[in-house]
């Protein structure tokens, strides 16, 4: 078995039998690629069952100058799955990366946005501007539903309840949930769909999806960023924001103003509630409170 072969079962693997998304399948792709391109590069005559812990040692040591902690512990995760991978199909006895370890990561809070700068960064959108109202309605579902902005991207006006308010969300691995919108997130959507949107050329693949590029086609998530990056600059928001930034603070306010960590974990779409226990570490203040409220020595 060569490296492209290895490789395409492996992505056929990562989409049939685990159903990850694109964009993570791409990721352990990249992953997998590196270390081909360096056993190529040093001609190095290993096939990926003939790859030796000596080889895998040598290019992590060597992509740990170009790579971040984190960065590292990723492609070390990526490639133990490969090659758990070729052992799951019986092409490897054992894993090269049995004994490799992932350096040690402090955990890195999220960077959220208080209530006034998302009041802000809405405010600071001019709704008659053309795509202004669409704008405006991604920054109000990022917000009020704290879906990921790869689902955002595929949120289809039929899978919108609006008697309900609940959306349905198809998230990783093709998981479906359904989540509650927010008074403000469904009037905005609305108020896109009867007018910016209506007056659209619209492509007929994309007759059912909400939000639309100026092309008339399903936006992509790098305009997403572009378009979030810009708002916040008017805004005058110095913070560093990504579209997660929303979903970051959609759950810091929840848990904040009282949800449990359950409430907000299904809502998130989260496999593990360890996930959702980040947002405990985000509001020491709300902790304070807590703790003076409650506790009988406060």
């Amino acid at each position: 078995m060569d490296w492209n072969q290895a490789i395409k079962d492996y992505k056929s693997y990562l989409k049939i039998e685990r159903g990850l998304s694109l964009n993570s399948i791409v990721s352990y792709e990249n992953d997998t690629l590196s270390l081909k391109n360096y056993i190529l590069d040093n001609k190095i005559k290993e096939s990926p069952i003939e790859c030796t812990p000596d080889t895998v040692n040598s290019f992590i040591y060597n992509s740990s100058k170009k790579n971040s902690p984190r960065s590292q512990a990723r492609k070390i995760s990526g490639l133990k799955s490969f090659f758990k991978f070729l052992v799951f199909e019986g092409y490897l006895k054992s894993s090269p990366m049995s004994n490799i370890e992932s350096p040690k990561l402090g955990r890195k809070l999220p960077d959220i946005l208080n209530v006034e700068e998302i009041s802000q960064m809405i405010s600071s959108i001019d709704i008659k501007e053309k795509f202004g109202q669409r704008n405006k309605t991604i920054i109000e579902i990022l917000y009020g539903t704290g879906i990921r902005v790869s689902e955002l991207i595929e949120l289809k006006i039929s899978n919108i309840f609006f008697k309900e308010n609940l959306i349905r969300v198809l998230g990783k691995g093709d998981k479906e949930r359904f989540v509650p919108i927010g008074l403000k997130a469904k009037k905005s959507i609305i108020d896109y769909i009867n007018n910016d949107r209506k007056y659209q050329k619209i492509e007929e693949s994309s007759n059912d999806i909400l939000i639309l590029s100026r092309y008339g086609k399903k936006i992509t998530r790098h305009m997403i960023f572009t378009l979030i990056k810009n708002i916040s600059k008017k805004s005058g928001i110095t913070k560093k924001i990504s579209p997660h930034t929303f979903r970051h603070s959609f759950a810091s306010h929840l848990l904040k103003n009282g949800a449990d960590l359950r409430t907000i974990q299904l809502i998130l779409g989260h496999e593990n509630i360890t996930t959702t226990e980040i947002y405990t570490h985000l509001d020491s203040k709300h902790l304070l409170n807590v703790m003076k409220k409650y506790h009988p020595r406060r």
